[in-house]
């Protein structure tokens, strides 16, 4: 129990002293995983539109392959894009391999059919009692789309957040295409550690099996603020549909 206590304590020093390997670790964490879901939003929220709202062949095998890859094991994303970008693979000439940019690409993997499998389910579970009346009240397409989109919001937010934490969890994915690399640099203060790909939730197993119990717990207190932080929007969201629709 004293060890545990003592690595806390260790770990909150780092924490509020911003030592720097923690602080760069966390810094591509967040670039990485914020920039996938991005990425993976704007992309989703358009096809699920489309989903949605138009008919077209093969849409239900489609459909079925999206939520086919909310389920895909990530070491596995991360293999098959390994494949892709190695050097002697098809688009081995773009050298990303061991890059943020890869990190990227495997991450936008994982979110992308989370993000628009849920979208799609949120907008086609907006009632179609309000399509209808708002075509009696003389709407367009457009006008109709819109509304539907209004009011599918809470439930397309959800699926954002939801594709979020997928990969802000995730390890197998970026610590295989990412290789979770770090760097030293001489500075005036001594030799500092600084990361290159490391992100927050593959230095945790490196450090335990290096027994750096104190960087693991840092880091591991910074993936859980980041998860509080993700559910402490979706319940402010939640109150601010509710009583945006009680108002209505």
């Amino acid at each position: 129990m004293e060890y545990l206590l003592e690595g806390i304590q260790r770990a909150l020093i780092l924490l509020f002293s911003f030592d720097p390997y923690v602080m760069s670790t966390a810094k591509v964490q967040l670039m990485v995983s914020s920039t996938a879901v991005i990425l993976a939003t704007l992309a989703a929220l358009p096809l699920a539109v489309v989903f949605c709202f138009r008919d077209f062949p093969l849409k239900s095998f489609l459909l079925t392959l999206i939520n086919t890859g909310m389920g895909l094991p990530p070491v596995v994303v991360g293999l098959v894009v390994f494949v892709f970008f190695m050097r002697k693979g098809p688009l081995g000439f773009l050298e990303l391999i061991y890059t943020k940019e890869i990190m990227v690409i495997a991450q936008f993997i994982l979110a992308f059919p989370i993000i628009l499998s849920v979208s799609i389910s949120a907008i086609n579970s907006v009632p179609l009692s309000i399509r209808e009346t708002a075509v009696t009240l003389g709407a367009g397409g457009r006008d109709v789309m819109l509304l539907v989109l209004r009011e599918a919001a809470f439930g397309i937010i959800t699926g954002i957040l939801a594709g979020a934490g997928r990969v802000f969890a995730e390890v197998g994915a970026i610590l295989t295409v990412g290789g979770n690399i770090a760097y030293s640099v001489a500075t005036e203060q001594g030799v500092v550690t600084l990361s290159k790909t490391r992100t927050l939730s593959t230095a945790i197993p490196l450090e335990t099996s290096k027994g750096d119990i104190s960087n693991a717990i840092a880091f591991g207190l910074i993936l859980l603020l980041i998860t509080f932080m993700l559910n402490l929007l979706t319940n402010y969201l939640r109150r601010r549909y509710r009583i945006g629709a009680a108002q209505a």
